[in-house]
């Protein structure tokens, strides 16, 4: 069973790596419209946000079923967030 402190850091290192590909597009795409981009980190700061206040809200009592939820949350929300980056 993952810990909150470990959940908390590999999401936050996701999120983090996530956007920084954001800065490499907008890096390599000099020309393009950097409001879509913009706007695509801003969700996931909103994203990590949001999943964090989940972290937060576990019950000790379920805490094995609930971080199972949010691993899989965290993962289709990064798939999601990766494919809106790539039709950039």
């Amino acid at each position: 069973m993952a810990s909150r402190k470990q959940l908390k850091k590999d999401i936050n290192n996701e999120i983090g790596s996530f956007i920084e590909d954001i800065y490499h597009w907008e890096l390599s795409h000099p020309g393009a419209d950097l409001k879509k981009s913009e706007a695509l980190i801003d969700e996931a700061i909103s994203a990590f946000d949001t999943i964090i206040a989940k972290i937060n809200g576990v019950d000790k009592k379920a805490a094995k079923q609930q971080f199972k939820s949010l691993n899989e949350e965290i993962s289709t929300t990064l798939n999601g967030l990766e494919t809106q980056l790539a039709a950039l």
